[in-house]
Order: structure tokens, then sequence, then C-alpha cells
């Protein structure tokens, strides 16, 4: 643990991972609650796995057309692959009659399946895969920070300008609907938020952790509180104090820094259980 600050003034990585958590503690803080509350953390699980798709699109056509697709990075084809399963999971979720969990469950191995396969048939040795897909905490640039940020200003935009839209949908649906309000519309939004906070937290802990951090912080504060505010900023607090501590305590060991937080994450969350059943008995 001392030697993380012993480090920090020489190694400028460390402080950009630092500040790249606190960032995306503030997405979670501001998405989570929604999702929790929405239930809706299978829908997040499957944006971040049918982004895969978008981001095998994106390293095969940089790699196999350089000319023509040379400036396209992994990062741009894994946005909008989320974003596009974000609209088509909302659409999907509102007009489909057929099982939504099997719906789901198909698009989520049909965007593996083809992220895959693209990645296998890309000319050289590719290593973007496996960092997308567990996360890198300690090589998180400047250019990263920078576009979290813009995501964090983004969705405090949105959830202050439709904030009362996305509590209606997530706690009434149908008294939106009474009001003449869109329940898509408002679906695709909330959608489209959780879709940007996965981006930004693949960087940190990839996209099969992913799911973690955007559904255990906000289910443990929902334990102990009964309105949005202290909700969001329990979240976010929660979140801060997962995405640093456990990096700390773990550098300088084996213990990979991505799979501490979240084992911490789940901890605290089952240890909060386990305190309200004691509560209650």
């Amino acid at each position: 643990m001392f030697d993380f600050f012993r480090d920090l003034s020489v190694n400028p990585l460390l402080l950009s991972g630092l500040l790249a958590g606190l960032v995306a503690s503030v997405a979670c803080g501001i998405v989570g609650p929604y999702v929790v509350t929405r239930r809706i953390v299978f829908l997040g699980g499957a944006i971040s796995h049918m982004a895969v798709g978008g981001l095998g699109a994106a390293i095969f056509l940089a790699a196999t057309f350089p000319t023509a697709f040379g400036w396209l990075e992994p990062m741009h084809g894994l946005m909008l692959a989320a974003i596009a399963s974000a609209i088509l999971l909302a659409v999907v979720r509102h007009y489909s009659h057929e099982r939504l969990d099997t719906l789901i469950g198909a698009l989520w191995a049909l965007g593996m399946s083809v992220g895959i396969l693209l990645i296998k048939y890309t000319p050289g040795y590719q290593t973007e895969l496996t960092t997308y897909l567990f996360g890198n905490i300690a090589c998180v640039g400047r250019s990263d920070l920078i576009r979290s940020l813009c995501l964090d200003l983004f969705l405090i935009f949105a959830a202050a300008m439709w904030h009362k839209r996305l509590l209606a949908a997530t706690l009434d649906e149908e008294h939106l609907s009474m009001q003449g309000i869109s329940s898509l519309g408002t679906e695709i939004v909330l959608l489209c938020m959780v879709a940007l906070t996965v981006i930004m937290l693949t960087q940190i802990v990839g996209m099969i952790l992913v799911i973690a951090m955007l559904s255990l912080p906000a289910a443990t504060v929902s334990r102990y509180v009964t309105r949005m505010g202290p909700f969001f900023f329990g979240t976010t607090l929660l979140c801060m104090g997962l995405m640093t501590i456990p990096r700390i305590l773990v550098y300088g060991t084996r213990i990979n820094p991505e799979s501490a937080i979240v084992i911490a994450a789940t901890l605290v969350y089952l240890l909060s259980s386990v305190w309200q059943w004691h509560k209650a008995a």
C-alpha cells in the first residue's frame, strides 16, 4: 500500500487510473440507481456484450482496409455498437411479445460471437480484445480520461433534464403513458445512458465485470435510502471508495486490480445483505 503512494509522484499512470476511477464513479452514481430501481441489470449486461461486435468490426476494418478505415479506433466501434444495442433493446423491450429474456440472450450471444470472429480473422496479433474484456486500469491515458469526463458531463446533463421522466418510467411506466409521454423515448434515453456508462467502465474493469460495478454499489445503497437524492450521492461515494481503496491495497501484489475492485464490491454487497438479515431476525 505504501509503495503506491511512493510511486504516485513518479508514475503518471497511477494518478490517471485513480482519476479515471473517480470519474467513472460519478457515472455509476447517476445511472446505477435507475438501473437497480428499474430492474434492467440484465439489459446492461446485454449492451456490454453486444458491443463486442462493434469492437471486433472496428479492429477488423482498421487492420484489413487501412487506407479507408485506418482512422477507426476500437473505442469508436465500441461506442457505436453500444448505442445501437441500447436503441435496439429499447425497441425490442417495447414492442416484442416474445419471451424477452430469450431474445436478449440471443442478441447477447450474437454480439459476442461476431466480435470474436472478426478479431480472429484480423491480420496480425491482436491484444485489444483482452484489454477491453478484462479492463486495464493501469493504462488509462489522458485521452481516455478526457473522454470519460465528457461522458460524465453528458450523463449529468441528461439526468438533470429528464430526471422526472426517467423516474416516472422507473417507478410507474403506465402512469407515464397516461400523461402522453413516450415510454419508448424515455426507455431509449435511459438505455443510452447505460450504454455510455458501460463504455466508460470498460476501460477500467472490462466488459465482463462491468455489470457488477453498474449494479452492486447501487443495490447496496438502496437498502439504506428512501429518496433518489441520497441514492445518487451514496452510490457515487461508495463507487469512489471501491474504485480507489482496493486498487491501492493490492498494488505491488499479484492480485489484478480490476478483479480486486469487483470482489470488493461483491463483498460489500454481501455484508450489507447479511447485516439486513441480522437486523430483520
